[in-house]
């Protein structure tokens, strides 16, 4: 059955594994490209740099929390690394562009990758022009999804009003907030086993063919 959004005029998405599948290979690309930031500024072997890697990545929220803590990281000169990955796993593909551009209201990008990384994917993808504005980690003061505050943050820099706004994204735990404040929640992506949590109003394994089938408010 196709969802029920005929209520929401303002749409939120995560980037990565998002608006892309995660079949894509992209974040295979990006993890071993900070394992290596991590092994260059810790000078660990690179078993140990990953499981270090992990560990910030699970504390903090993002790898990048725990260097900026534990190793005095600069957030640009970590993001300048990362952003040397080639995007060439990543295509373009009218269904997605379809089913974004019949979404009536505004549409935004709220991620925890920085604003080049952001750019990049979206221009290699040929969303840019689709989208209104872009609420990135910078943004957040470096304080990632799933903070509350970060949550906050953004709903006070765009005049949210969480009942009118739908929020997609490819981690779980990261719709929590979201439904706290009022929002309708989609997770995107295959999922494995257990039930869904009852923070997650819809979920889908593919992200295009939902924004297709979804009934709206009008036509963009």
């Amino acid at each position: 059955m196709s969802a029920d959004l005929r209520h929401v005029d303002t749409w939120l998405f995560d980037l990565d594994n998002t608006l892309y599948p995660l079949d894509s290979g992209l974040g295979v690309l990006v993890t071993d490209r900070i394992t290596d930031y991590v092994q260059r500024v810790t000078g660990l072997p690179r078993k140990e740099a990953r499981a270090l890697q992990k560990g910030y990545l699970e504390e903090h929220g993002l790898t990048l929390g725990g260097m900026m803590a534990n190793h005095g990281v600069d957030p640009q000169e970590y993001h300048a690394h990362l952003n040397e990955v080639a995007l060439d796993v990543l295509t373009r593909d009218p269904e997605m562009l379809a089913g974004l551009r019949r979404l009536p209201g505004r549409r935004l990008i709220f991620t925890n990758a920085d604003e080049v990384h952001t750019e990049r994917v979206l221009a290699k993808l040929g969303l840019t022009a689709l989208f209104d504005d872009v609420f990135h980690i910078g943004d957040a003061d470096y304080v990632p999804k799933p903070a509350p505050e970060t949550f906050r943050r953004i709903s006070e820099a765009h005049d949210l009003f969480p009942e009118k706004s739908c929020f997609f994204e490819d981690t779980e735990r990261n719709l929590k907030p979201a439904f706290d404040l009022g929002m309708t929640t989609v997770l995107v992506g295959a999922v494995e086993g257990a039930p869904t949590a009852d923070y997650v109003t819809y979920r889908t394994d593919r992200l295009a063919p939902f924004l297709l089938a979804a009934k709206l408010k009008e036509a963009a």
